[in-house]
C-alpha cells in the first residue's frame, strides 16, 4: 500500500514537472553539434556497453573502441565515469567537467548532472533528480523520485521523493 501512495505521488509530479521519473527521454542524450563532450563521453559508454553484451569478435572490438573514444573524453572533460556504471536514459550532463561517479552507483532515467559532481560508490538514484553543481553524494545512501540537490551541497542520507535539498550537510528545504 505504501509504495502505490509513492507511485502515486511520483506519477503525480511527473505529470506537473512534465518530467518522467520512469520512462527515459533519449532525446536528452542527443549529440546536438560537433564539439559536445558530456553527450559524446555518455554516448561511450551506452555504446561500450552495447559491444560487451553482443559479444563475440565484433563485440570485443568494438568495446575496445569505445574504451579508447571514453578514454578521450575523459580526459577532455576530467570526468570519471566508470564504463560499468548503471546510467538509465535521458542523462544530462549540460557542463561535465569533473564529474566523478562510482562504479556501484545506479542512476534513474533523466537525471541531470552539473559538474564537480561526485556520488560515490552504492549510491540508488531515482528518476528525474537534478545534482547542482559541486553536489557530493556520500554513499551507500538512496535518493528518490524527483530530487533537487543544490549546488555544493553534502547529501549523506537518504532522500525521500519530490524534496528540494541543499546545505552541509543536505536538508530539506521543501517539498513539491
Amino acid at each position: 500500500m505504501a509504495n502505490d501512495v509513492e507511485k502515486k505521488t511520483s506519477d503525480d509530479l511527473s505529470h506537473q514537472l512534465g518530467i518522467s521519473a520512469t520512462v527515459p527521454d533519449w532525446s536528452r542524450e542527443e549529440v546536438r553539434q560537433f564539439w559536445d563532450p558530456g553527450y559524446k563521453l555518455l554516448r561511450a559508454v551506452r555504446r561500450y556497453q552495447a559491444a560487451k553484451a553482443r559479444g563475440g569478435p565484433l563485440g570485443w572490438v568494438l568495446s575496445k573502441h569505445w574504451v579508447l573514444v571514453h578514454r578521450f573524453w575523459s580526459i577532455i572533460t576530467q570526468s570519471e565515469i566508470h564504463l560499468g556504471t548503471q546510467i538509465e536514459g535521458g542523462l544530462r550532463m549540460p557542463h561535465p567537467t569533473g564529474i566523478i561517479i562510482n562504479p556501484d552507483a545506479r542512476i534513474g532515467p533523466n537525471c541531470q548532472i552539473f559538474h564537480q559532481v561526485t556520488i560515490t560508490s552504492a549510491v540508488v538514484m531515482g528518476g528525474h533528480v537534478d545534482l547542482g553543481a559541486g553536489a557530493k553524494i556520500i554513499g551507500p545512501l538512496t535518493i528518490g523520485d524527483h530530487v533537487e540537490v543544490g549546488a555544493n551541497s553534502v547529501v549523506t542520507k537518504d532522500i525521500e521523493g519530490g524534496r528540494i535539498v541543499a546545505g552541509v550537510p543536505a536538508k530539506t528545504l521543501r517539498t513539491w
